[in-house]
């Protein structure tokens, strides 16, 4: 299933793997793997807790 991550990326869900909440040197984001491969990243958030309730809709509509 594929879902839009942002204007210009689509991910297909069932190849996803893994999906790593990441504090990177601009702020938190969202890492999705393929394997042992990054494959995307999600635009930045404030807090863990706004990036964890962004994952938990985004994996709404894949069901």
């Amino acid at each position: 299933m594929f879902i839009k991550l942002n204007d210009r990326v689509y991910l297909n869900m069932a190849k996803i793997t893994r999906m790593k909440i990441d504090h990177v040197e601009d702020g938190i984001r969202v890492r999705f793997y393929e394997g042992q491969d990054q494959v995307a990243k999600s635009k930045r958030f404030e807090t863990t807790d706004d990036a964890q309730a962004w994952i938990e809709e985004l994996l709404k509509e894949v069901k």
